[in-house]
């Protein structure tokens, strides 16, 4: 320590003495170094170094301060689905796994920004008439399909017209089947609507096909045509490459990002999709590191938001005439605890409902009941109705009816266990349930279509657009109409005319919530609850913007703003 307070004095002298002579302060810098001993030197190269790194250090972080983190391009992502996919194709697709796939290779007239909400993609304006019956889209210049061909108002009305076509047998069907489309111009395609529908623009998401490649393939060819599995498209990805099994199923699915993409190219290089057989070996496989991502996967980190859909009882009084009386159906709703199917069934991932619109729509959730005091409530209700509790017999009577119960619904262990909890619900009021199973096909063609059923526990789709029309409007009470309940009500079939034709967002919520209201006073059905949906993703994965998902495959909407590599730069160099 002695010796380096010597040295450390040393060189205050040798600095002191450069000063005192006047020199630059190069010529002093190496006068001094120059006079320094070996010992004086280290030092004095020690210090440089601490001086220098100290300078830069703050450099950089000063730059840091001042600079912005962007994406940049590269990376992949790998991700676990359940079920082969079948049919790549937007007029084609059944499968989640078809709908997920086609979302990434097929793009639409209006597709989604980052956050989630429409903007037109292969087209780059769109104009609505004042009646709002009226979209006339004019298509981007330079919007290109994989193979290079450009997209032209023909490939729209080529897509929609084949959507209409019996033959094929569209699942969209019903979505265009009144519409009329025509090219005006290479590049103007308009759409007339029987009547103002304020979702159309949702629907014009659907994803253009090719027409020089589809055109000469009959309908009935569609889905054994090579290109229903490995499309020629213009969506953010292209199809890269295919596994099959020893079976000849697809095994492993992967997309590259295309540069040709009407709003730029994908930050990730690729998506890989690995396909499972079941629930249980996805969940090995995420475990294990052979999959990064999967949706429907409860674990720590997972993203979580409302499916926009809603479960419950529906009820049938043209099947059975017990479910024509308010106070059978406003006891069967008001018994069910609803928070504890949440808890004890779906593991908490849902939220409870006692109305038709979901979670998360904007529209204010309705008071649940008390279930403290739903089985004293719902049994005075019975009583206050007219029926008899014979506690003999341990059941409810009216005008020589009993008051018994056939609850169907479908054989997948969510519904089976809710199921299971709703008839413990109904028969701590006194009312004997059975619980009938049926596979899911079979639920819908002998149960569903022909309404042949009293009560069904069942599930809604409502879309990402809270439209309740084809649920609850009097005129879908038939099959292939959606009213499954039957149910009719002037004054809620004018608030839902409206809701769907008004496009002032802020009034369609408030006549939605009136809906909501009327309908739930009505007891047509005994809502349980909405459930969640689950996206397990890579810690490193940014930019996935979940706001209502409808279907899976609403989770890859944002995809090509996904990214997991950054850069730090100046913020005019931001994009």
């Amino acid at each position: 320590m002695a010796s380096f307070r010597k040295q450390t004095g040393r060189l205050s002298q040798n600095i002191a003495g450069a000063v005192r002579y006047g020199r630059g302060p190069i010529a002093r810098l190496a006068a001094y170094i120059g006079g320094l001993s070996p010992g004086d030197r280290f030092v004095a190269g020690i210090l440089g170094i601490l001086v220098a790194f100290t300078a830069l250090s703050g450099i950089v972080a000063l730059e840091r301060y001042f600079q912005v983190e962007v994406p940049v391009r590269g990376g992949s992502l790998t991700e676990g689905v359940i079920g082969a996919p079948r049919f790549v194709h937007p007029l084609l697709a059944l499968s989640d796994t078809d709908r997920d796939l086609t979302a990434l290779t097929y793009a639409g007239l209006i597709g989604y920004d980052a956050d989630g909400n429409l903007v037109p993609v292969l087209a780059e304006s769109f104009v609505r008439s004042e009646d709002e019956r009226s979209y006339t889209f004019t298509l981007r210049e330079d919007v290109e399909f994989t193979d290079g061909s450009p997209v032209t108002a023909e490939d729209v009305v080529f897509t929609v017209e084949k959507a209409k076509d019996p033959a094929l047998k569209s699942p969209v069907l019903s979505n265009w089947a009144n519409i009329r489309v025509e090219a005006v111009d290479a590049r103007t395609v308009r759409f007339t609507l029987p009547k103002a529908y304020a979702p159309f623009l949702e629907e014009a998401t659907l994803g253009i096909l090719p027409a020089h490649v589809w055109r000469d393939i009959p309908s009935e060819e569609f889905p054994f045509s090579p290109y229903a599995s490995e499309p020629v498209a213009a969506g953010p990805f292209r199809v890269s490459s295919v596994a099959q099994d020893g079976d000849g199923r697809i095994s492993r699915y992967e997309v590259v990002a295309n540069e040709r993409y009407a709003l730029g190219r994908p930050y990730l290089d690729r998506i890989r999709f690995i396909v499972f057989s079941d629930y249980s070996s996805l969940l090995t496989g995420l475990r294990g590191g052979q999959v990064e991502s999967a949706y429907g996967v409860a674990r720590e980190g997972a993203l979580r938001v409302p499916y926009s859909r809603v479960f419950g009882v529906f009820f049938n009084p043209g099947t059975e005439p017990l479910f024509a009386d308010r106070a059978v159906r406003r006891a069967l709703s008001l018994a069910i605890d609803r928070p504890a199917i949440v808890r004890d069934v779906l593991g908490g991932y849902g939220t409870p409902s006692i109305g038709p619109v979901p979670a998360g729509t904007g529209v204010p959730d309705l008071q649940l009941p008390d279930p403290a005091t739903r089985i004293e409530t719902a049994r005075t209700i019975l009583a206050e109705g007219g029926w008899e509790w014979d506690g003999e017999a341990q059941s409810w009577s009216k005008d020589g009816a009993t008051l018994a119960i056939t609850l169907k619904t479908s054989n997948v262990p969510e519904l089976k266990g809710i199921a299971a909890a709703i008839e413990e619900d109904w028969s701590e009021i006194g009312v004997p349930t059975t619980v009938e199973l049926y596979p899911p096909g079979e639920l819908t063609q002998t149960v569903i279509r022909p309404r042949a059923y009293g009560a069904l526990l069942f599930g809604e789709v409502i879309g990402s657009y809270p439209d309740l029309y084809a649920f609850w409007y009097s005129g879908e009470r038939n099959d292939p109409g959606l009213n499954i309940a039957g149910y009719a009500n002037p004054e809620v079939d004018a608030l839902l005319e409206s809701s769907r034709t008004e496009t002032d967002m802020e009034a369609a919520l408030r006549d939605l919530a009136s809906a909501n209201e009327l309908i739930a006073a009505d007891y047509p059905a005994a809502f349980t609850h909405t459930p969640d949906f689950l996206y397990a993703i890579p810690e490193d994965l940014r930019g996935v913007n979940l706001a209502r998902v409808a279907a899976p495959s609403d989770r890859l909407r944002t995809a090509r703003y996904w990214y997991r590599q950054t850069e730090f730069v100046w913020p005019w160099f931001a994009r």
